[in-house]
């Protein structure tokens, strides 16, 4: 069984930044997908960020350039560096580790608990 912890989250001003942490229990982290979803209040999951097991990255297009998502196989570990961040990213934060599909599309299969993201002055 995976398990998937997340942390790093908080309150932070627009324009600031956060780290978000997940550490991955089994040997098969390096082997899969990593990816970051996000779900603020009344709207739809998304996915934010996906990384591949041989650090290929992918965005959603709202934040590109501000996100980068990379993973260190050697401590079962993947983050999420977050930047000039605004209002709007403020939403929890899942942890996932999943699959690539056709099409590069990424399907996850285990998630974390969440971590909460608020970004306001």
């Amino acid at each position: 069984q995976v398990q998937l912890v997340e942390s790093g989250g908080g309150l932070v001003q627009p324009g600031g930044s956060l780290r978000l942490s997940c550490a991955a229990s089994g040997s098969i982290f390096t082997i899969y997908p990593m990816g970051w979803y996000r779900q603020a209040p009344g709207k739809q999951r998304e996915l934010v960020a996906r990384i591949t097991s041989n650090r290929n990255p992918n965005y959603v297009d709202s934040v590109k350039g501000r996100f980068t998502i990379s993973r260190d196989n050697a401590k079962n570990t993947v983050y999420l560096q977050m930047n000039s961040l605004k209002p709007e990213d403020t939403a929890v934060y899942y942890c996932t580790l999943g699959q690539m599909g056709s099409g590069s599309y990424y399907y996850p299969s285990y998630w974390g608990q969440g971590t909460q993201v608020t970004v306001s002055s």
